[in-house]
């Protein structure tokens, strides 16, 4: 089966927010998704983009995504931030995320990022062994933080 990917586009969106709850699923989180679909269209394309992506598509169907922002470093600079790596459940196991991670690459060095970040749950460890392959350092000395409103 081939496999197209490239930069998502608006008429995405719908199909990305259902990954994005397929994801929400497996996290074992699926009521914490709360953005709207309006929302999350006006944020990737409207006139000031706050992410980009890469889709996955298989015979015309969205079957993964790479969706990131640009994050700055008062260290190092900027960073390509990935929000989210996913292909559906169905698909796994056919290399599309590898796919996805290495046009993630391509898009971070072309924009002179110096580098990617992104966090895993602890206990994902298709995912943490998928992120191994790419040498990926895990950084267990720092806590997360959120302040929600």
């Amino acid at each position: 089966m081939e496999i197209k990917i490239r930069k998502a586009v608006r008429k995405d969106c719908v199909r990305m927010m259902e990954l994005i709850q397929e994801l929400a699923t497996y996290e074992k989180a699926p009521d914490e998704v709360t953005v709207s679909l309006k929302h999350f269209e006006e944020s990737g394309f409207g006139p000031n983009p706050v992410w980009w992506a890469f889709v996955a598509e298989a015979k015309g169907v969205v079957i993964g995504m790479a969706l990131y922002y640009v994050r700055y470093s008062t260290w190092k600079g900027q960073r390509m931030y990935l929000e989210d790596i996913l292909v559906t459940e169905d698909m796994r196991g056919q290399k599309i995320g590898s796919l996805l991670m290495d046009a993630l690459i391509v898009e971070a060095k072309a924009n002179g990022f110096n580098g990617v970040n992104w966090q895993v749950l602890d206990w994902n460890e298709p995912a943490i062994n998928f992120y191994k392959k790419y040498n990926a350092n895990f950084d267990p000395e720092w806590v997360n933080c959120s302040i929600v409103f």
